[in-house]
């Protein structure tokens, strides 16, 4: 059977292989790990997911509850989900700091609305700083 050259896909990265806009925030998001409930401060957030920093390492695939405050047109709307660990990186070599991301797998359609919402009404610099891209 004759082989065919096919080009090879590139693996995407980044803001690439990304489904949902996302958007840098700084606020607070509770987490309830296990019965244990902990503040932590969001970095960015996706229909999809969040990333947060917290002062403990959390193993991946940890399931965990979240809830956080959205300021939305209508007002403010607590919005709550769960998700699992996928990622947690320490970001200081002298402190015990972390960044967790976390893919949100049970969340209501309307929180997930909601959450877009918010991403859109942050703007585009918002969502530029979230890819790490950087104006020209």
């Amino acid at each position: 059977m004759p082989t065919h050259d096919r080009p090879q896909k590139k693996p995407l990265s980044g803001s690439e292989r990304r489904r949902w806009l996302r958007a840098a925030c700084d606020m607070p998001v509770s987490l309830n790990l296990g019965g244990t409930r902990c503040e932590a401060r969001l970095r960015d957030i996706s229909r999809a997911g969040v990333c947060f920093f917290l002062d403990r390492s959390i193993p991946l695939m940890t399931v965990l509850d979240l809830s956080l405050d959205l300021r939305l047109a209508a007002g403010l709307r607590r919005i709550r989900g769960a998700g699992a660990v996928v990622r947690c990186e320490r970001i200081s070599k002298v402190l015990e700091h972390y960044e967790i991301a976390v893919f949100v797998h049970e969340m209501a359609e309307i929180d997930r609305k909601a959450v877009e919402e918010f991403v859109a009404g942050l703007g585009p610099e918002a969502i530029e700083r979230a890819s790490g891209k950087t104006g020209a």
